[in-house]
C-alpha cells in the first residue's frame, strides 16, 4: 500500500494569511502598532533576549517599545513586518522647529473644522514659525482677531462643537483684566482660551536670542512698541522691528516657556478628538 506525501503546511490556500511587505525599521519612520494602536516615529531598534524590538516616539514626546513581530505595524494603512535596518547606526531623527520629530516627506493634512485664534498677525507669524510643520501634518488653520474685543461674535459665528473645537491665544492674559473678563465669557466645552503674561508676544521671544540685556520698560501711556524701539535705539519702525524680532527665532528654544506651554495646550485641544 502506497502512503501519501503531505507537505509541512496543510492550511488551505484559501485560509493562508497573505504575505506582508518587510520594511526596514529606519529612523524616523512613521508606523502604527497595530494592537495598541500607537503611532509614533521610529527612534531605534534593539536586539534583547526575547527578540529585536522598536522604540517608537510620538508627537508628545511619549515613548513605546514594541517588539517587532511578524505583521506587527501599520505603514500608511498596509499592514507591515519591521526588520531591522542594514548598516551603519541610524542617526538622531531630525526634529520640527517645536520640538517634535519631522516626518520626512508628509503631505499637509486637509484642514479640519476647528481653528487656533491668536490676537494678531505679528501672533500669527511667530505660531508659523514654530509650529508651522506641525500644524499642517495636524491640518489646524491659524488665523488672528486683531484684537480681542470682537471674540464673543466671533465664537458666537464659529458655533464651535464637538468636531470643531475653537483654541484662542491672548495676549497679556492676566487677572481682573478685560482680556480675563472676555476669556470667561466665551470660554465653554468647545472653546479653550488661554493667554500669556506679556504686554506683546514680542516679548516672548528670549531676549538672549536677540542680543538684548532684556525687554525694555516702557511708561504707562505710551505705545509699548514705539517705545521698545527707543529704549533700544532702533529704527522708529515697528514693522522692520519685528521682522528683526521674527528673523532671530528659529526654534522653540528663543521662546519664553510661558508661550510655549500655551500653544502647545491649543494644539492639543483643537485635535482632541484624535486622541
Amino acid at each position: 500500500m502506497r502512503s501519501r506525501q503531505y507537505g509541512p503546511d496543510l492550511t488551505p490556500p484559501w485560509k493562508r494569511s497573505a504575505p506582508v511587505p518587510e520594511v526596514p525599521a529606519e529612523v524616523d519612520l512613521v508606523v502604527e502598532e497595530v494592537s495598541t494602536g500607537f503611532c509614533g516615529a521610529v527612534i531605534r531598534c534593539e536586539k534583547t533576549a526575547q527578540g529585536p524590538t522598536v522604540t517608537l516616539e510620538d508627537r508628545f514626546g511619549k515613548h513605546r517599545v514594541f517588539p517587532m513581530e511578524p505583521r506587527g505595524f501599520l505603514l500608511e494603512g498596509r499592514v507591515v513586518t519591521l526588520v531591522r535596518p542594514q548598516g551603519p547606526a541610524a542617526t538622531a531623527p531630525r526634529r520640527t522647529a517645536s520640538g517634535s520629530i519631522a516626518v520626512p516627506g508628509a503631505r499637509a493634512r486637509v484642514a479640519r473644522a476647528g481653528r487656533i485664534y491668536v490676537e494678531g498677525r505679528h501672533d500669527a507669524e511667530l505660531v508659523e514659525r514654530v509650529w508651522g510643520d506641525d500644524l499642517r501634518i495636524e491640518g489646524v488653520v491659524v488665523e488672528y482677531l486683531e484684537g480681542i474685543d470682537d471674540l464673543p461674535a466671533i465664537v458666537r459665528s464659529f458655533a464651535p462643537g464637538p468636531d470643531a473645537r475653537l483654541g484662542v491665544l491672548v495676549d497679556h492674559l492676566v487677572p481682573g483684566s478685560k482680556e480675563s473678563r472676555i476669556a470667561a465669557e466665551v470660554t465653554g466645552e468647545h472653546v479653550l482660551v488661554v493667554g500669556h503674561p506679556f504686554i506683546d508676544v514680542w516679548e516672548a521671544v528670549k531676549p538672549s536670542s536677540l542680543g538684548i540685556a532684556g525687554w525694555p520698560r516702557v511708561p504707562r501711556g505710551q505705545d509699548w512698541k514705539t517705545g521698545v524701539c527707543r529704549a533700544l535705539a532702533w529704527p522708529a519702525n515697528t514693522g522692520a522691528a519685528w521682522q528683526r524680532i521674527l528673523g532671530a527665532v528659529s526654534s522653540y528654544k528663543d521662546l519664553e516657556p510661558e508661550l510655549l506651554g500655551r500653544v502647545e495646550e491649543l494644539i492639543d485641544f483643537v485635535t482632541a478628538g484624535d486622541q
